[in-house]
């Protein structure tokens, strides 16, 4: 089985669909990679050529699928994701593209169903399936793999405060994603991380936004 791929980036691909596709040239030979549109958008702003992708290799019928991503921990989570019965890999690519890693596993940990609920095609029962199946595996799984430092887990706020912030944000004008990455900045602040003041965490995101 293919664990990465090392080479040249010939074109990023989006089809009709929502579905992003990387060419990638090794060895003369051209590999097409189904990748997160995250990582898509990534590719083309830095203008990248060389590049590794971790990959996931599925054969359905009669023809072989790679999925690509742009690090050995998001390649992981894809699995332990579509593991879950009734989680087929174009949810999980939407649940990584909607939500990021970090934010990602956070939710399920926290079992922060609204929140998971936000990527288009996860219903309520599907959230909750998933942070039951996988809250417990990846509270270990997530120190193991250095997205947080061993004892840094509660530096995240709690379920009430991110809703506060996220709809506050929301009504200002900010996207999803300016919003997530203000709330992994912000929470590294372990002085922050103890306030339960919503309007502390709204603040500081502003100032972060504003920068």
């Amino acid at each position: 089985m293919l664990n990465y791929l090392r080479g040249t980036v010939v074109q990023v691909v989006r089809d009709t669909g929502s579905r992003v596709k990387l060419i990638l040239e090794v060895n003369q030979v051209g590999y097409e990679v189904q990748i997160p549109s995250r990582f898509g958008r990534k590719l083309e702003e830095e203008n990248s050529e060389a590049v590794q992708v971790f990959t996931d290799q599925q054969i359905r019928e009669d023809h072989l699928i790679l999925y690509g991503f742009e690090s050995g921990a998001e390649r992981d989570l894809f699995r332990k994701l579509i593991a879950v019965n009734g989680v087929g890999s174009q949810m999980a690519i939407a649940l990584i593209d909607t939500l990021g890693l970090p934010e990602l596993v956070e939710a399920i940990v926290t079992e922060n169903i609204q929140l998971l609920t936000k990527t288009p095609g996860v219903g309520k029962k599907t959230a909750e399936r998933i942070a039951l199946e996988l809250k417990t595996k990846l509270a270990q799984w997530r120190t193991e793999s250095g997205l947080v430092k061993k004892g840094d887990e509660s530096l995240a706020p709690k379920p009430e405060i991110r809703e506060d912030v996220e709809m506050t944000l929301l009504a200002l004008g900010y996207s999803n994603q300016e919003i997530e990455q203000a709330l992994s900045v912000i929470s590294q602040d372990s002085l922050l991380a103890k306030n339960p003041n919503a309007e502390e965490w709204i603040r500081s995101a502003i100032a972060w936004l504003s920068q």
